[in-house]
């Protein structure tokens, strides 16, 4: 990758941040739809992703990563070809072998991936992963030029990390990213001890900043679209992350402002069932907003806990109509699929069979979002 078209690709750029259960497919292509420059996936665990089959989900037009190891074909990943082009897949991993063969599995349907090395959560650094990784320059090193060294030049490769217990020892993991030849890598400008509610350190990104030639990408405290610039403004980055600001309002990302909670909630929940989003996933993203913005402890909260498909969830916020149309539109398409499928020749049995094979498995993961 030259310098060039790394800094490209990040330059000034709005990019939504990896949120576990949060970085989904509906999430990401409203955040897309209201300016977001890059968007990434939530954190891929490296073992899993192995387990993983690709589909071509044609009821849908996604592509969909399925563990055909679980016993019903659980969907891992969900994208759809138009965000290849803004969509980075963070993948959760300590070790540069399979760090490799995930880069390789998903890089048809992304445009860069990044290694987790920010995430102090014991799921992922019991496995040596996440914020693991930032005590491990050596690891880290052989992850990185693995990747840079074995995949194509036009390809990027990035990770995220945090700041270290000082600055001494940051900057020497940045110079060690960077000499990996990476085209960029992001700081949270927090320490693994901190929570999301202590302010973050921009200054101390802007000394990462300046200590190295590659992009730099900040996160930390950006709650509104001026806080974009602000925080480039303030640290040198190329360019700015969002995460619990996307997380609560998509629209973040609008340059004329956001729209109403309300509003960018029910948005989301029309692209949940547009997507065929699990259920589990839809009412966690709507419980996150409603903390937010209205608290859970109350009638809509307890009632939201107590739905058992899309269509309870959309009648609790006075959807029903729109759930209608959505579903209708669904059939027509299904219709339409039907009847412009070719008839086969016996001798075409054998893909049919196998196609057929991998729609069932798609459509199985649709009837359980319900």
């Amino acid at each position: 990758m030259s310098a060039d078209a790394a800094a490209l690709f990040y330059h000034q750029k709005n990019i939504m941040a990896p949120m576990v259960r949060v970085s989904t497919l509906p999430t990401r292509l409203l955040a897309a739809e209201h300016g977001a420059d890059i968007i990434y996936s939530e954190e891929m665990i490296d073992r899993r992703l192995l387990k993983c089959k690709r589909v071509e989900n044609k009821a849908l037009g996604t592509i969909d990563y399925v563990d055909t190891e679980s016993p019903n074909f659980n969907l891992c990943f969900r994208t759809v070809p138009e965000e290849r082009g803004r969509l980075v897949m963070q993948l959760g991993t300590g070790d540069a072998v399979r760090a490799l063969e995930c880069a390789l599995f998903a890089i048809k349907d992304v445009s860069a991936i990044d290694i987790n090395m920010g995430c102090p959560l014991k799921f992922s650094t019991s496995s040596g992963a996440g914020s693991a990784l930032l005590k491990k320059p050596e690891t880290v090193r052989d992850i990185m030029s693995t990747l840079r060294r074995n995949l194509p030049h036009d390809f990027h490769v990035s990770c995220k990390i945090r700041l270290l217990d000082t600055m001494e020892k940051t900057v020497d993991l940045a110079r060690t990213i960077e000499a990996c030849g990476v085209s960029a890598f992001a700081v949270h400008g927090r320490y693994v001890s901190q929570k999301p509610r202590d302010p973050a350190h921009w200054n101390l990104i802007k000394q990462v900043v300046e200590s190295v030639s590659c992009p730099v990408l900040a996160n930390g405290d950006v709650f509104e679209y001026a806080d974009f610039e602000k925080v480039r403004s303030a640290t040198g980055a190329t360019g700015a992350m969002c995460a619990r600001g996307a997380m609560w309002n998509q629209s973040i990302f609008r340059p004329e402002g956001k729209l109403p909670i309300r509003e960018n909630m029910l948005a989301l929940l029309k692209k949940c069932l547009e997507w065929d989003n699990p259920l589990k996933n839809t009412k966690y993203l709507m419980r996150e907003i409603l903390t937010r913005s209205t608290g859970l402890e109350n009638e809509e909260g307890f009632a939201l806990h107590k739905c058992e498909n899309h269509e309870g969830v959309f009648k609790l916020f006075e959807m029903s109509e729109a759930y209608a149309d959505i579903k209708e539109r669904a059939g027509e398409q299904q219709l339409k699929l039907k009847r412009s499928a070719p008839a086969s020749s016996d001798e075409d049995n054998g893909d049919e069979e196998k196609a057929t094979r991998d729609n069932e498995r798609s459509s199985a993961l649709m009837r359980r979002t319900e």
